[in-house]
């Protein structure tokens, strides 16, 4: 496996392999076994191809107020994860490889982003989306492969690649949880015990409304909502930040049951740790 440093390196190795199929897996570090499931699907994706990836905490899609400084940094750790699970290659540049000193352009997604983690984080989709432009661009993958943990994220990447005819297959990878439910995130290791022992009740209870979605239970998706903000909200240490029922394809908060596939989206605090997580139900029963 190699590291790749710079922007330079990166374009050097592209251009020494661009016979192969590629898989892109994009990534901040402090990988755990939810990276590691990307991972694996993109090198059963690209079979004999090269599977590239990177490791950089974007500066950009973080807040004034939020975590960059504290985010946790475990390069040989995350290297050595990498290449056991056949990593071809490992882009961990500094952010001046990515982004120029006087960088001046961005790119904003205009309908997507607007809610959720997009109005409680202003700013973040644009950093998101710029820099895996910019990682497509430098990297040239035919595939690139992201978790279903950040549905919103993955539907904006997916909307991006669209919108800009960027020659990448988007492929989502279902979400990777500990025993008790909770998705595995970077952040889980900023819970205290007490957080930690809360925080599965964010899945607990959005798998239960979907699976009585499933069941034709609620007569409305806003009383589905009603119901997971109340079960949520029993748990002292919890704050919520939002929860929503949306259409699974267009992201639109749903009226009704009728004619679509339901995603359960929410993001609660537990203490100053902010987690998301989401579920999909089939249709309702009618």
């Amino acid at each position: 496996m190699e590291l790749l440093k710079t922007r330079e390196e990166l374009q050097s190795w592209v251009n020494n392999r661009s016979s192969r199929p590629r898989a892109l897996v994009p990534t901040m570090g402090a990988l755990h076994q939810g990276h590691a499931s990307l991972i694996d699907a993109a090198v059963k994706l690209v079979d004999s191809g090269d599977v590239l990836t990177t490791i950089f905490v974007n500066p950009t899609q973080f807040g004034p107020n939020e975590d960059f400084a504290s985010y946790p940094r475990r390069l040989e750790a995350d290297l050595t994860l990498c290449e056991s699970h056949g990593s071809t290659a490992v882009f961990a540049p500094e952010a001046h490889h990515i982004y120029d000193s006087n960088s001046s352009v961005s790119i904003h997604e205009s309908k997507l982003s607007r809610r959720w983690c997009g109005a409680s984080r202003p700013g973040h989709f644009d950093g998101v989306c710029t820099v895996v432009a910019k990682l497509f661009l430098l990297a040239q993958p035919n595939t690139a492969v992201f978790g279903e943990k950040d549905f919103q994220q993955l539907a904006v990447i997916q909307r991006l690649t669209r919108d800009l005819n960027f020659p990448v297959e988007i492929v989502g990878c279902p979400t990777v949880r500990e025993a008790d439910g909770l998705a595995m995130s970077s952040r889980n290791t900023y819970l205290s015990e007490e957080e930690r022992a809360a925080a599965p009740i964010l899945h607990r209870t959005l798998r239960s409304v979907a699976n009585d979605i499933s069941r034709g239970k609620f007569p409305s998706p806003e009383v589905a909502r009603e119901e997971i903000i109340e079960r949520i909200s029993s748990e002292t240490l919890a704050r919520i930040d939002y929860v929503d029922v949306v259409d699974s394809d267009s992201l639109e908060p749903l009226d009704s049951f009728d004619n679509h596939l339901p995603r359960l989206l929410a993001a609660v605090f537990f203490g100053n740790i902010r987690l998301i997580d989401n579920v999909g139900a089939p249709q309702s029963i009618r």
